[in-house]
């Protein structure tokens, strides 16, 4: 019961840590993607870095698909 017990919480933390590295990883490719995008304006670079900078994640799931995703299209 107490292996058991163990299993989940060791399963749980690896799967929340995965999730972190993931949102990790996609906050820093959309920073580096908005440092590397040409802009018509350099004040949007400095407003998408700093966008991306403050709020983080939600930043960064923001400038994906105001952005990145608009381009892709």
């Amino acid at each position: 019961m107490v292996i058991g017990t163990f299993l989940i919480m060791v399963l749980f933390f690896l799967a929340i840590a995965a999730i972190a590295i993931l949102a990790l990883v996609f906050w820093i490719l959309m920073l580096v993607d908005s440092i590397k995008r040409k802009y018509k304006d350099d004040n949007d670079k400095i407003v998408w870095v700093l966008v991306i900078v403050l709020l983080g994640i939600l930043g960064a799931i923001v400038y994906y698909f105001v952005i990145k995703r608009d381009k892709k299209k």
